[in-house]
């Protein structure tokens, strides 16, 4: 049964660990996502990009799939379905769908249009028991079509949106979507200290968690950090693994051709990224 990601982010900040939120792209990354949770007895995100909502045939479809896979693999640790990097009207088709977390992305309205929505939002998601993320200062990159400069938020900004209700707050930070260029100037801890001084118990997000150095992740978990989302690096483990296996010719080998078998070393590479993600933000045997 999916839950909201309220109690397992508020018990993350209380304990000095954080979740992960691994975007899901089709069946593989979803199976592969919960049997390692399951496995590694650790909470679990699984987030949803509007891109990827349309490419799996919609929300609702979506929900069938996470929902038939928890049932029918056992998934017993905790699971949220988060939509991430939501506009408004993503938002309310996935509380329509039956997701169980949301993030509204109000980042690009002006402060005072994020926070009327982010209100209306704050008041939905009570009364049907889901959780909600705000975002407050673009998160650097492009992650589909939505593109940030990778500024710093406003600490100020931040404290005016968490105290809308919201159950978790992604602010940027210096961090950025997709791979960190050379000249990358790091996390802005300042910044970070900052937010979470004026934030109290919220639990902080941290998004374009591919790239980020161990030190760095340990450390933002330290100042208030309890989810981290990870997408890109579980793409590039997948399309390493499924191409050694083309070019080793092993598709041509008796049915290696079948997607089962085509598939099932990039299906491998996720699970092996995502329980290294899980062993350093630390949420195994957190469940």
């Amino acid at each position: 049964m999916l839950v909201s990601a309220k109690e397992m982010l508020q018990k993350a900040k209380a304990g000095h660990y954080a979740v992960g939120q691994f975007n899901i792209n089709n069946l593989e990354w979803t199976k592969a996502i919960l049997l390692t949770a399951q496995e590694n007895n650790s909470p679990v995100i699984l987030g949803v990009s509007e891109g990827a909502g349309k490419y799996m045939g919609g929300y609702k479809t979506i929900v069938g799939m996470v929902n038939g896979l928890l049932e029918e693999l056992n998934i017993t640790v905790p699971v949220a379905l988060h939509l991430d990097h939501g506009s408004y009207e993503g938002c309310l088709k996935c509380i329509d769908a039956g997701f169980s977390s949301i993030m509204f992305d109000g980042s690009h309205y002006p402060i005072e249009e994020n926070v009327a929505k982010t209100k209306e939002l704050v008041a939905i998601v009570k009364e049907k028991g889901m959780s909600l993320e705000a975002e407050v200062g673009s998160i650097g990159g492009e992650e589909d079509g939505v593109v940030g400069a990778g500024e710093c938020a406003d600490p100020a900004e931040c404290k005016m949106v968490a105290d809308l209700g919201i159950d978790f707050l992604a602010a940027g930070i210096g961090n950025i979507h997709g791979k960190y260029p050379e000249n990358w100037q790091g996390l802005s801890f300042e910044t970070l200290d900052a937010i979470q001084q004026l934030t109290g118990e919220l639990p902080l997000v941290l998004h374009g968690g591919t790239g980020i150095p161990a030190d760095m992740i340990k450390k933002a978990i330290d100042l208030g950090v309890s989810k981290i989302n990870v997408n890109t690096e579980c793409q590039l483990a997948f399309a390493a693994a499924t191409r050694e296996y083309v070019e080793a010719g092993k598709d041509l080998e008796g049915k290696g051709f079948d997607p089962r078998k085509l598939l099932a070393p990039g299906f491998e590479a996720i699970k092996a990224t995502v329980k290294e993600k899980m062993e350093l933000f630390g949420s195994v045997n957190r469940a």
